[in-house]
């Protein structure tokens, strides 16, 4: 995928789940094209403002909550390590795209994990 913004071409999306054998890498592998279709919605449509961002991250968060699925039936879940990290991603998303007063419970208010 070519992101015009750098930031987010040489980010490494959930590098820490990928480093913890907890996490199978084929569903971590879900998680991180989840983060890059965030990435190419938000590059697509520019939001013009929080509420615009917070609807995407939000559809973006709801796609983690069918995920997290796929987790268990792997053995694993989203516990702490995994939603702090998931967490983090999405608030780079929104610092590297130029909002940096995003609220980071807001970016995934709709999380069930």
């Amino acid at each position: 995928m070519n992101f015009s913004n750098q930031q987010v071409a040489a980010h490494s999306f959930l590098r820490m789940l990928y480093k913890d054998d907890y996490y199978p890498d084929h569903v971590v592998d879900q998680g991180r094209s989840i983060l890059l279709r965030l990435c190419e919605r938000v590059e697509a449509e520019r939001p013009a403002d929080l509420a615009a961002l917070y609807t995407l991250t939000q559809a973006s968060t709801d796609e983690f909550n069918v995920l997290q699925e796929e987790f268990w039936a792997a053995g694993s879940e989203l516990e702490t390590v995994a939603r702090e990290e998931i967490g983090e991603e999405f608030w780079f998303v929104a610092q590297a795209y130029g909002f940096t007063d995003a609220d980071p419970e807001e970016l995934i208010a709709t999380r069930d994990w």
